[in-house]
């Protein structure tokens, strides 16, 4: 399984988070196979940099997550730019992001997180790098400035309806769905997946958050992706392993990265 958006520098590691790490990525019979991190700031663009030195099966994206705008430096380009270089030289980089844009929180600056979605979205076409987008009560907005560049990359932790699915689609782009998918409630989100091709599904943890059943109200770890492919298995009539198969082979494809099955 490739478990194409985690969090590893979240607190909630912060006790274990290298043991956790060794006992998925190292320890034999694991059957995790590859883990991406997610950036959000300059800090978890760092920490991503880092950690892909330490793991042969740990890739990483740099970029600054639209939550982070109270933080933001001024100079975040040239921040990012200089993020871009130390990640290339780790040769993990596989991405920008986690980028995009938020409205549920009050008092967020919808300018402010456009133009900053607008900056790096360009600056991941330019880089010939796929981006990891976050949209959070922002559709419209969202779907404006992936159409004005075209990029390639996931709309991540998917929540739209199945219209927004088919149009993201439509751009090229893969959909990553998470343990939120085995929600009971997670009818809208059912719906949706059965509008993805199989070849444009990516499976997630968004780890340490939304631990599936029966994990629920547990820290989220890459493993319980197998259950979020269990649903996807059940909706699309098709062996849960096939499923891991799948969409580890189109995690591999999006983000460049040799696909060795087994």
């Amino acid at each position: 399984m490739f478990d194409s958006h985690c969090h590893y520098d979240d607190h909630a590691f912060d006790e274990d988070r290298y043991e956790v790490l060794d006992r998925l990525l190292k320890e034999p019979g694991s059957p995790v196979d590859k883990v991406c991190h997610a950036a959000t700031d300059e800090n978890s663009s760092l920490f991503g940099i880092e950690t892909a030195l330490k793991y042969d099966n740990f890739y990483t994206s740099v970029g600054f997550h639209p939550e982070c705008m109270d933080t933001l430096p001024e100079d975040y380009m040239t921040k990012l730019e200089e993020l871009y270089v130390k990640a290339c030289a780790t040769h993990k980089l596989v991405a920008v992001g986690e980028i995009g844009l938020d409205y549920h929180y009050e008092g967020y600056d919808k300018e402010a997180q456009i133009r900053l979605f607008d900056h790096q979205i360009e600056f991941a076409v330019k880089k010939s790098l796929p981006v990891i987008v976050h949209c959070r009560e922002a559709t419209q907005d969202c779907l404006d400035v992936l159409n004005n560049y075209v990029p390639s990359g996931v709309v991540h932790c998917f929540s739209g309806s199945a219209e927004t699915a088919k149009q993201v689609i439509g751009l090229g782009m893969y959909i990553g769905f998470t343990g939120a998918l085995a929600f009971k409630n997670a009818k809208k989100a059912r719906r949706a997946l059965e509008e993805v091709p199989m070849d444009r599904l990516l499976l997630e943890t968004d780890c340490p958050y939304m631990a599936p059943p029966p994990y629920r109200g547990q820290r989220c770890e890459s493993y319980m992706i197998e259950e979020v492919a269990k649903v996807v298995a059940e909706i699309k009539e098709l062996d849960p392993q096939e499923v891991l198969d799948i969409t580890n082979r189109n995690a591999c494809r999006l983000f460049g990265i040799e696909y060795k099955k087994g």
